[in-house]
């Protein structure tokens, strides 16, 4: 435990497992401090063909959500108005022979292809070692106090870890896929930690300190085919997701030293869809990597062809560059990741 004045302010005890205080008392990377000059230099050594690859959905998929009131829905475009004060800036003419658009769009950030800042999951925890659970984040920062919703004084606002403090590290290193379609078939398969060591074995996976993993499961193979139509009983059946109740699993995401966790799901761990907390609560994967080590998670990446690719060519290492945007307080973000073998 780290016993440096800034940490020591928020919290007296850190969760069981957790690494709060390792990168500093008022870290708000988490294990994205992995990701040195050093390791991104290592990274482009992985590129060998020059190719790129888009790992993002187009942000109007998976297509639901546009019932009204919908928690997470598909972008909203519209045109701006004219500054002209003349209708709006679709098509606009702006003199006798130039047209303009200017769009603005209401857009839901964990809809699609996203990134979660660390703020996205945290629990119920006694930091200060009194017997009072509050409401908290990872490295001990607050709901209410660092963390502000829309009922409070300048919120809704992360004023401690929102997505831009991911952003401005550039999201940038050495990316390692497991083709898990390849090892198990698209169908819904509860990933267990030897299922994950039998797939990478199988497949020469090395992961190294500062890697960030990215695990093919088939899901959005699934969701793009139902083209913006999606069924949700036939996506519960598809797709491999990651055992959030294997110990073992959790315990080694934490040793392995990946910097950040990708998949092609909706949750990169299964959960039920009754949204009922199991012995080890609702998310206990999103708990280990969010809450307790700091590390984001990557959903909805779009990983089919890169997988394809890399299966025919024998490879498993890349160039990835993934950041979100620059979106001061989020929660999460889009992003349009790119992969360069």
């Amino acid at each position: 435990m780290s016993t440096q004045a800034g940490t020591q302010q928020r919290w007296k005890q850190r969760p069981p497992g957790s690494n709060w205080g390792d990168f500093g008392p008022d870290d708000e990377l988490g294990r994205l401090n992995l990701l040195t000059d050093e390791r991104r230099l290592a990274a482009i050594q992985e590129v060998k063909e020059g190719k790129v690859f888009i790992l993002s959905l187009p942000l109007d998929f998976p297509g639901d959500g546009t019932e009204e009131g919908a928690a997470r829905h598909p972008p909203r475009l519209y045109s701006n108005p004219s500054p002209m004060g003349e209708g709006h800036m679709c098509n606009a003419s702006m003199t006798e022979n130039d047209i303009c658009c200017d769009d603005s769009v209401d857009l839901t950030l964990q809809y699609s292809t996203q990134w979660d800042a660390l703020v996205h999951w945290g629990r119920q925890f006694d930091s200060q070692g009194d017997g009072k659970k509050q409401p908290t984040y990872y490295n001990g920062y607050r709901a209410g106090v660092e963390v502000l919703c829309g009922d409070e004084t300048k919120g809704p606002f992360a004023h401690k870890m929102g997505i831009e403090k991911m952003a401005e590290t550039g999201v940038q290193g050495r990316g390692v896929l497991v083709n898990l379609v390849k090892a198990y078939g698209s169908g819904r398969t509860w990933i267990t930690h030897d299922m994950l060591m039998k797939a990478m074995d199988d497949q020469g996976v090395e992961v190294r300190e500062g890697d960030m993993l990215l695990l093919y499961t088939g899901y959005c193979d699934a969701v793009m085919a139902m083209n913006k139509q999606p069924d949700d009983a036939k996506l519960a059946e598809a797709g491999a997701v990651l055992d959030g109740n294997d110990e073992k699993l959790l315990d080694w995401i934490d040793s392995s030293g990946i910097s950040v966790l990708i998949a092609d799901n909706q949750a990169v761990e299964g959960f039920a869809t009754d949204l009922s907390a199991g012995p080890n609560g609702l998310l206990p994967l999103h708990d280990r990597c969010l809450f307790k080590l700091g590390i984001h998670l990557g959903e909805y990446f779009w990983l089919k062809e890169l997988a394809e690719h890399l299966d025919n060519v024998g490879r498993h290492a890349f160039l990835l560059t993934a950041p979100p945007l620059r979106l001061p307080g989020a929660a999460g973000s889009p992003a349009t990741p790119v992969a360069t073998v």
